[in-house]
């Protein structure tokens, strides 16, 4: 039987294998030692069928994050009324995944990913809802008066995840976390 015959039913079945193992082996070796020979054959299958969907390691990663297959939880961000304590409760559920066993390898291993394919950068901000959900919020926080009219609601975004990202290169996540909180507590205080 010829691959063709099979098609559609084999492909996806060798699809869902290829993202499996990438997920499963981002979190066991890391970026950095990700290889599109180990996804192969983790994933049972030749490396031809991972380059027919995928042009790299970072396309697979950031696939692997738009399918949520790399961060197990949500991170809407509530709206009770009170932007700082929406703001801050996304926070704590971003930190938990920070503070988790091998938390602050999963950030480095990603962010080395997005430094070699940009795409993965993207997904990375969408995956953590930065550019979803916690801009819709800042902007209702806006609109609500909680924050100032001309509030650039999509760089604040990105300044708190810039924040995230790099102070997860250090090695202390109690100061990570701190440093984080009172960062959004200073860019979303009252005026």
């Amino acid at each position: 039987m010829n691959e063709h015959r099979a098609g559609p039913v084999r492909s996806a079945a060798a699809r869902e294998a290829i993202l499996d193992a990438t997920a499963r082996l981002f979190h066991t070796v890391g970026y950095e030692n990700l290889t599109i020979e180990g996804v192969a054959r983790e994933a049972g299958v030749g490396k031809q069928t991972i380059y027919r969907w995928w042009r790299s390691r970072g396309a697979l990663i950031a696939e692997c994050l738009t399918d949520g297959r790399l961060f197990p939880l949500e991170f809407d961000v509530p709206d009770t009324g009170d932007v700082l304590a929406d703001v801050e409760s996304w926070l704590d559920v971003i930190l938990s995944v920070l503070e988790a066993p091998n938390g602050t390898a999963l950030m480095r291993s990603l962010l080395a990913a997005a430094a070699e394919d940009r795409a993965v950068g993207d997904h990375l901000g969408a995956s953590l809802g930065v550019n979803r959900f916690l801009a819709e919020r800042l902007s209702v926080a806006v609109r609500d008066g909680q924050l100032a009219a001309d509030a650039p609601v999509d760089q604040l975004g990105d300044a708190i995840l810039g924040a995230i990202i790099f102070s997860s290169l250090g090695s202390d996540t109690a100061a990570t976390a701190q440093g984080a909180r009172d960062l959004v507590r200073y860019l979303l205080r009252p005026a």
